[in-house]
């Protein structure tokens, strides 16, 4: 979504390409809340905790996952947490990344759904429209300031946690 007013800024060619992959997307998820290790994370993903560890420092170098203070492991085993810095919501990205984010995006959204012992679990609406440019532009104003506006709150007790995928594409079966 290209935006004249966004003044968040632009993300490096490094940090772009380090969002664009379903698997490092999974990880910023799974660290959002609750720092994880790297062993904690690949157990999650069902991942080689040595193919985890390149994606988690990838992460880590680029800024969206933060190291946490060390920690004793089982048999006292150095661990190291990640959480997740919330550093992509504060990013705005090139278009030239948009195809390659885009496609991490849905595959992450199908593997989270695939886990949901019960599809009714997922609430979707499908809406076809006609919109102006000028209403495309208004749409995208205000999708933008609620995903704002929810990045921003504070969980209230007893949250859970939720995803939200939204997707707005050109409808070419209605040309």
């Amino acid at each position: 979504m290209a935006d004249a007013n966004d003044d968040r800024p632009l993300a490096t060619e490094a940090e772009a390409k380090a969002v664009a992959s379903a698997v490092r997307l999974r990880i910023l998820r799974l660290c959002l809340d609750k720092a994880l290790t790297n062993k904690e994370i690949a157990e999650r993903l069902g991942a080689n905790p040595a193919t985890v560890l390149h994606h988690v420092r990838k992460l880590v170098d680029t800024g969206f996952l933060a190291a946490q203070e060390e920690r004793s492991g089982a048999r006292g085993a150095r661990e190291i947490p990640y959480l997740a810095t919330r550093k992509s919501w504060r990013l705005k990205f090139g278009e030239q990344y948009w195809s390659d984010m885009t496609g991490a995006m849905l595959q992450v959204f199908q593997s989270e759904v695939a886990q949901l012992a019960d599809p009714s679990q997922v609430n979707v609406s499908r809406l076809g429209l006609r919109l102006d440019e000028e209403q495309y532009e208004e749409f995208e104003r205000r999708l933008k300031g609620l995903f704002n506006e929810l990045a921003n709150l504070e969980p209230g007790p007893g949250a859970k946690p939720y995803s939200l995928f939204v997707a707005i594409h050109p409808d070419l079966d209605r040309e």
